[in-house]
């Protein structure tokens, strides 16, 4: 039975997609926009698992039909709110790059001084595995599998906590910062009277739809 209904929805996905497809005048901005590459992916592993085998390994993949959900529920008026958040990961993508290379360069640093320090004896039996210290240390997890045994490990392990604690705040900064700005700007946008278009930059004149005078706006 679950059979036949797994079947019958893979058909009526496909046959959905395919008719959006046939219907639209550009079908190429339907195929490789968001929802429709969710549609394809809700019912082509079904297809090729029917045609090549290989169920397993496509069961992740078909649970990407949930997502659906949001069409279903017309839960598509939010993604605009999800867009804002984007748009500030964009604005300060350099800052946090340049962070993240200074973070790396640290943790580099850091595990090489513990390294020498402590030695294999303390279980630091390499270079990268000290480096894997530091990354747990200076993001404060702290697993425990591995910890500094002279004072001079401990000491350095110290600063390293303090620093993490202070690493951390500043991507969460800048992100703040950039969703803010994001967030204004959205506000800012002018809604015009005629047609209730809000996309308008906060110096338009006019309706970049209609044409209608935003003066009075």
């Amino acid at each position: 039975m679950f059979l036949i209904l797994e079947w019958s929805v893979t058909v009526l996905f496909a046959a959905e997609y395919l008719l959006r497809v046939l219907c639209l005048r550009r079908p190429s901005d339907f195929v490789f926009s968001f929802f429709g590459i969710v549609d394809l992916l809700a019912f082509l592993p079904t297809l090729i698992t029917a045609l090549f085998g290989g169920r397993a390994y496509f069961v992740v993949v078909r649970a990407v039909r949930l997502l659906r959900v949001f069409r279903v529920f017309k839960l598509g008026r939010y993604l605009s709110e999800g867009r804002i958040i984007v748009d500030a990961l964009i604005a300060g993508k350099r800052k946090i790059l340049v962070l993240l290379f200074g973070v790396g360069t640290m943790v580099i640093v850091i595990g090489t001084l513990m390294y020498i320090v402590e030695g294999a004896d303390s279980g630091y039996t390499s270079i990268p595995r000290s480096i894997y210290w530091a990354i747990v240390t200076l993001t404060t997890v702290g697993y425990g599998d591995i910890a500094p045994q002279t004072v001079a490990g401990q000491t350095l392990a110290s600063i390293v906590m303090i620093l993490g604690y202070s690493i951390i705040a500043v991507p969460t900064g800048i992100v703040t910062v950039e969703i803010s700005r994001a967030g204004a700007s959205a506000v800012n946008r002018r809604r015009c009277s005629a047609c209730s278009l809000k996309a308008h930059d906060a110096d338009a004149v006019f309706c970049k739809r209609c044409g209608n005078s935003l003066a009075a706006e």
